[in-house]
């Protein structure tokens, strides 16, 4: 482990960061219609379980690393497979993350550049950032929430003073009952983006104050899920489920609406805060790939793997697919199923048993 400690604040807003990332880019839960937010809400639930699942263990080895104890749990020989398996799952993710922002800003901003161009000039931002250690990730996680949140408050008092909010695009609630919005929670939105705390199992030995963990990952779950719900209904009852549910990036489309007549292309405040955001989560994932890499090869210092981890990235996130719709459809239809579940969820779950009967 790198020799660095963050506090409980630091790590809520890493938590918060990175759980809004690439959920604020794509339209979020809309199979569930104008009930996506309540979606996203119950998902946010199910995402609290998830942490527990991870919580749960970093109490039983709370000074080790998840690619430590799983060898002690389950044994060396297939601790150190599964352990490696993760660290290419984290490596997996951070491509996929790395494509959506890429295939954004090649849409949005930089049409005539080539995805390949955003997606290094991107890595490479991540990269300086993921040598300097934890610590310093976790600081400009601090300065960046505020200046987030003021750009987000910002635009959401320009869209109400627009007057573009409809709320009755939100209407009826539960037109189809509870269950097609069940079916969404536990097929997607509970996987993404709420599952995908399971990455700061590799932080949270980092805490200064463990006794605040639990606490902290909680508020930061409960917070990010108010936030992402207030942002899907601000969406339908701006563009209607139609509107969001054809727009790629729906968040964009609701500010591009803004028109005050001295007050016009606002993408700024889509832009600026959505790559920020984006930094983080790739950050984040290409972090816990590098400090996992170097616990189970025993690599003393593991900053001299962030240039080819983040090589390895790069490559991925341009050979995961070869369009935009194709990237989106495996990332709704494959990803969380025969990924996410697994990974997340279920043989986490088996190895907490594992570990509850030994460590009883």
């Amino acid at each position: 482990m790198e020799k660095a400690k963050i506090s409980a604040l630091q790590l809520f807003f890493l938590i918060l960061l990175f759980e809004l990332g690439s959920a604020l880019l794509v339209p979020l839960a809309i199979d569930a219609k104008q009930d996506a937010w309540i979606s996203i809400l119950l998902a946010m639930v199910g995402g609290i379980f998830i942490f527990f699942i991870y919580y749960r263990l970093y109490l039983y080895y709370p000074n080790m690393l998840p690619t430590t104890y799983v060898q002690k749990i389950i044994g060396v020989f297939f601790g150190r497979v599964v352990a490696f398996i993760y660290i290419v799952f984290f490596l997996y993710l951070a491509a996929r993350i790395l494509r959506d922002f890429g295939e954004m800003l090649a849409v949005v901003g930089y049409r005539e550049t080539p995805i390949s161009v955003d997606n290094l000039l991107l890595i490479l931002v991540v990269v300086y950032s993921v040598r300097k250690g934890i610590e310093v990730l976790a600081r400009s996680g601090e300065i960046f929430s505020l200046f987030i949140y003021f750009l987000a408050i910002s635009g959401f008092v320009l869209v109400m003073y627009s007057k573009l909010i409809e709320l009755d695009k939100l209407k009826p609630i539960l037109e189809y009952g509870i269950m097609p919005v069940l079916r969404v929670t536990l097929t997607q939105v509970i996987f993404f983006p709420f599952g995908e705390v399971f990455v700061f199992s590799m932080i949270l030995p980092y805490l200064n104050n463990p006794k605040k963990a639990r606490i902290t990952g909680i508020l930061a779950l409960v917070l990010c899920g108010i936030n992402l719900s207030i942002v899907m209904a601000v969406n339908i009852s701006v563009l209607g489920v139609d509107g969001v549910s054809r727009s790629l990036f729906p968040l964009l489309s609701t500010i591009q609406t803004i028109n005050l007549g001295f007050l016009e292309r606002l993408d700024i405040f889509f832009m600026l805060p959505l790559i920020i955001l984006g930094f983080f989560k790739i950050s984040i994932y290409v972090y816990a790939a590098i400090i996992g890499i170097a616990d189970l090869f025993n690599i003393a210092r593991p900053s001299k793997l962030a240039f080819p981890i983040g090589f390895v990235v790069w490559l991925f996130s341009i050979a995961i697919a070869s369009n935009v719709t194709e990237h989106m459809q495996e990332g709704l239809n494959i990803v969380p199923l025969y990924f996410q579940l697994p990974f997340q969820v279920i043989f986490p779950l088996f190895i907490l048993m594992i570990a509850f009967f030994k460590n009883k």
